[in-house]
């Protein structure tokens, strides 16, 4: 690919901008964590900016820790931009994610863009580009993946002292939850002002969300987005993720995706439904003309077994998301798959032959969209070119059997950091540089001492 667009990206963008009275534009590129770096310039800067793609960034943002450090480079690539030379990238915008930023005072629009160097080549390193990647080999079979991304976070009191548990909010009772209300429509009504304000500032943004559901923890919240293409569904979980902060904050309340934020709570998912269809006809190719498991089925089910576990940071992605996956919280240690069976790491709902689908429950809601997505499509497509053969289905409790996840985020980089056919299909840069973001990280959290420690060791030991 080349940053060289045509001509007629930019005169859809400045019809699109006159038309929606849109006067800045935040350029939005995600980092590894998934967080969200860019900068804001005004729409007439933006519109010359991609003509003479003159919209730069420092390239460094793609390797920032989540403590907002950089971690020391082993060795710079051909071109600088995994190490330390820090050149700046050319941004280019995605024109097909371009959307009205609800909620700001001055007419704002969102863009996603991707990451270029000057020579007009993608950075590999970039989520967006390695979920890409993966998707072009896809394409190049005649695939196409769909997915759906189901999405859990927590309603909390604002927290200004970190050293403080997370307490619930008050609802509109006037008070706060304290037991599970899975399901619960007059629990989720507690906070139906700030839910009216998140599906209006959705609609506005054009994400295409569906259902929205209390979840089984005090003030959790799940939302279903409808299915489509790989890479717009990755864009729109990150873009959810922050309207829904930006509406909480307004109704003074957080809304956090951490993958365990509380002690006596279950933890926060990002539930990842998949199915395959041809690209040329559109048939799902996860089924046989009589409704049955194709071989593809179960190849690609084979190939999220064996991957998987060597893959857990790009779905488990810090210390916190390995602490939610416990049976006790109805989350997955393994990766047996079942029929409709929700302790499995794999479920296959009921469907017919046209809807059959298989949903990978092991990504925590605190994962990069596009990372999650990316990984689990890598290890599906892996398990399709090697005609892998699934486990037997799993009729009982998957919490009885042995668990094959990593326990910790050390020991799942160190599987991670040695699965050479995940790297392959990655992308040996990104996962260089991804391993050694996440072992600074590793480092950091591993010099503070918990509240755990010194309640318990203080002056017992």
């Amino acid at each position: 690919m080349s940053f060289e667009t045509d001509p007629s990206i930019h005169k859809r963008l400045e019809a699109w901008i006159k038309e929606k009275g849109v006067s800045e534009i935040e350029l939005i590129l995600p980092d590894m964590n998934g967080i969200i770096r860019g900068k804001v310039v005004p729409a007439a800067r933006f519109l010359k900016g991609v003509s003479n793609h003159t919209l730069r960034i420092a390239s460094s943002i793609l390797r920032v820790t989540v403590t907002g450090e950089y971690p020391d480079a082993e060795s710079d690539d051909e071109d600088g931009f995994s190490g330390t030379l820090d050149p700046d990238c050319v941004l280019v915008p995605d024109p097909a994610s371009i959307c009205v930023a609800p909620g700001y005072r001055t007419p704002t629009a969102y863009v996603v863009t991707d990451a270029y160097t000057h020579a007009g080549k993608l950075i590999d390193i970039a989520p967006r580009q390695v979920l890409r990647r993966v998707l072009d080999l896809y394409a190049e079979r005649g695939w196409e993946p769909v997915v759906a991304p189901e999405v859990e976070f927590f309603l909390t009191a604002r927290n200004i002292d970190p050293d403080l548990p997370l307490e619930t909010p008050v609802g509109r009772s006037g008070r706060a939850e304290t037991v599970s209300q899975p399901y619960g429509l007059e629990a989720i009504n507690e906070y139906e002002d700030l839910i009216e304000q998140i599906y209006e500032y959705c609609e506005i943004a054009e994400l295409d969300i569906d259902t929205m559901i209390h979840e089984a923890g005090a003030a959790q919240l799940e939302v279903n987005f409808n299915h489509g293409d790989a890479l717009e569904l990755a864009d729109q979980v990150l873009m959810f993720k922050r309207i829904v902060r930006q509406v909480a904050l307004s109704q003074n309340v957080y809304a956090t995706f951490m993958a365990k934020p509380m002690d006596n709570q279950p933890g926060s998912a990002m539930h990842i439904h998949q199915s395959l269809v041809d690209r040329a006809t559109g048939r799902n190719l996860f089924a046989n003309t009589n409704g049955t498991d194709s071989k593809l089925f179960r190849s690609f089910v084979g190939g999220l077994q064996t991957y998987l576990p060597d893959v857990a940071p790009l779905f488990a992605p810090n210390v916190n998301s390995f602490r939610r996956m416990r049976p006790q919280f109805d989350a997955p240690i393994n990766v047996q798959w079942g029929l409709d069976n929700r302790s499995c790491g794999l479920r296959t709902p009921i469907s017919d032959g046209r809807n059959r689908r298989v949903e990978n429950r092991l990504p925590g809601a605190d994962a990069n969209s596009y990372l999650a997505i990316a990984s689990s499509l890598a290890c599906g497509y892996v398990g399709m070119v090697q005609g892998l053969e699934p486990g037997p289905l799993i009729t009982t409790s998957a919490y009885r059997m042995p668990r094959s996840l990593p326990r910790t985020l050390d020991e799942a980089l160190g599987r991670f950091q040695n699965c050479e056919p995940m790297r392959e299909v990655l992308g040996e840069e990104f996962c260089r540089v991804f391993a050694a973001v996440k072992l600074d990280e590793l480092d950091a959290f591993e010099g503070v001492v918990s509240a755990w420690e010194r309640e318990h060791l203080l002056l017992k030991v």
